[in-house]
């Protein structure tokens, strides 16, 4: 256990007799990377077997364990998440069983349909699961980012303030639609969705909290929808029906929610990665779908400070572009 940071060693000790027995020690132990959670992960081996221990950071608002251990285990027992063999939010330390894990997007072994398909499928399951603690309204959460962001002024004004004046009309509309909240993970991004060569698994529920459900449909649709035809059918499989007008006007402002909560979130990282960060004069920012399509194809974008800033801004400049899209009017009145 010398890889083990010493103040957690004897709550890892605690946590191995709780899930295996007494005597049970690790065999075998390996950092596990390429995430962007706050926590410490390794893969282990108790007796032969791999499993997953998560010692998490030090707790923040939006990072408590008790929260997200509890949501994990709501997931695990609707078999949504791997199994957790323990867990203990006092000591932050949590043993889940192991997933073999293959390429999301270059491995998965049906067409990009039945991916999307079975994606809607896994927020469905998630969404009529038992309730999630709460935390917080959502779009209480992005003024919090966006205050954030706002104090580092990682980027020129006009920047930031273009896309920002524009999405105070649409958190204006989006609170006026009365949501009922549901069991929401917040963070589908492709790393936290594991695939095995069988089917898919949902991991890794910090920011899992209720919250309306269109927020998850949102990040499904912005990562892994290339065309109106794929967001239809993310949309009708997930309703089990086609979508209905209101419905998939409310997908579209929960998109543009999505891509703002995405870019505050990766500027915020590089300004606390690099205190002082300020980004002048850069020019248009990348191109989103460029983006995803190097990300597809393995390369580590968001490995680097650099590579994080350069998404965010993407994020940024795709909010913008939904947001002055004449779509966006005629959102608004049909999610109404």
């Amino acid at each position: 256990m010398t890889s083990l940071p010493p103040e957690k060693r004897a709550a890892v000790a605690r946590g191995l007799t709780a899930a295996f027995g007494p005597g049970a020690e690790i065999d075998g132990l390996v950092p596990v990377g390429g995430g962007l959670s706050r926590a410490d992960i390794f893969r282990i081996r108790v007796g032969g077997v791999a499993y997953l221990l998560r010692i998490e950071a030090e707790r923040t608002h939006f990072g408590d364990p008790a929260r997200g251990y509890a949501c994990m285990r709501i997931a695990a027992d609707a078999l949504l998440a791997p199994r957790v063999r323990y867990a203990c939010a006092e000591d932050g330390v949590a043993i889940l069983d192991f997933i073999p894990e293959r390429s999301l997007l270059l491995d998965y072994a049906g067409t990009r349909a039945d991916l999307i398909a079975e994606l809607a499928q896994a927020a469905r399951l998630l969404h009529a699961a038992p309730a999630f603690p709460p935390l917080i309204d959502f779009l209480d959460g992005m003024d919090v980012l966006i205050a954030q962001q706002r104090a580092a002024s990682v980027l020129d004004d006009a920047e930031l303030d273009a896309p920002l004046s524009l999405y105070a009309e649409l958190a204006r509309i989006y609170r006026g639609l009365e949501p009922a909240p549901v069991s929401s993970h917040n963070d589908l991004n492709p790393r936290n969705i594991l695939y095995d060569g069988r089917r898919l698994w949902l991991v890794d529920w910090e920011a899992a909290f209720l919250a309306d459900r269109y927020f998850d449909l949102a990040a499904l649709a912005n990562f892994f929808t290339a065309t109106p035809e794929e967001e239809v059918l993310l949309q009708a499989t997930y309703w089990s029906a086609p979508p209905r007008e209101a419905q998939a006007a409310r997908l579209y402002l929960a998109r543009q929610v999505n891509h703002l909560y995405y870019a505050l979130a990766f500027l915020n990282l590089a300004a606390a990665e690099r205190p002082g960060l300020a980004v002048r004069d850069a020019g248009p920012p990348p191109v989103l779908a460029d983006l995803h399509a190097v990300m597809r194809a393995g390369e580590p974008v968001l490995g680097s400070a650099e590579g994080r800033l350069a998404y965010g801004r993407a994020r940024l400049g795709a909010a913008l572009d939904g947001l002055r899209d004449p779509r966006f009017d005629e959102a608004a009145r049909l999610a109404r």
